[in-house]
């Protein structure tokens, strides 16, 4: 996958801690959550599994997507990623396939 700005949404779990992030390169970063590269939230509280993203077609549009995100409350969080992914399945297989 070619470095372009995204939001995604990693899980500890289903329905578990959720944190939202947004990057120029999904590939690397998900890596660095998943390898505890970059301390932090995510290692603090074992939030690896990434279980949603968007591809965006700048970074300035990805940063706007992720403040509302930030802002929606759990369920409507929960909604989305169950929306495109109802069984939570982790999406870091696809993105590196």
């Amino acid at each position: 996958m070619e470095k372009q700005p995204a939001v995604y949404i990693l899980a500890s779990k289903r329905n578990g801690t959720l944190y939202i992030g947004v990057t120029s390169d999904l590939v690397k970063r998900v890596w660095q959550h998943k390898n505890d590269v970059i301390g932090g939230f995510t290692k603090e509280y074992g939030v690896y599994t990434l279980v949603y993203y968007e591809l965006h077609s700048s970074m300035a549009e990805a940063i706007r997507r992720e403040k509302q995100l930030k802002k929606w409350n759990r369920a409507w969080k929960i909604a989305l990623i169950e929306e495109e992914n109802p069984h939570w399945f982790d999406l870091w297989s696809a993105l590196i396939a």
